[in-house]
């Protein structure tokens, strides 16, 4: 077992890591419901920057569809900003010997 090459490459990810956080608070996502009447822009790191909704859904009665749908647009937001996450901690953990089973913050 290479100790110091094992420690070289912890200290690689620990740099890439970093970047990658940078890269995600960086990063914006869009999620969307009710074919595109919802949409909502939120940072990689999980932030909710924009809400835009259709003309049509601002009838009074149709409040409760309106809040379902917002919520369901972040949450397609906030899924892509995981895939994001897990594709750039997937390039900076390449090569380094993790134990099985280990899940990321991510």
């Amino acid at each position: 077992m290479d100790i110091l090459g094992m420690m070289k490459k912890a200290q690689q990810v620990q740099a890439k890591m970093a970047e990658i956080q940078t890269e995600l608070e960086n990063s914006l996502v869009d999620g969307e419901a009710g074919s595109g009447a919802v949409r909502v822009q939120m940072t990689g790191k999980g932030d909710l920057t924009k809400v835009e909704v259709s003309d049509e859904l601002l009838d009074p009665g149709e409040k409760d569809m309106l809040q379902d749908l917002i919520l369901l647009a972040h949450a397609d937001a906030r899924r892509k900003a995981g895939d994001l996450a897990a594709e750039l901690m997937k390039s900076a953990t390449e090569g380094l010997p993790l134990p099985p089973g280990l899940k990321l913050p991510f």
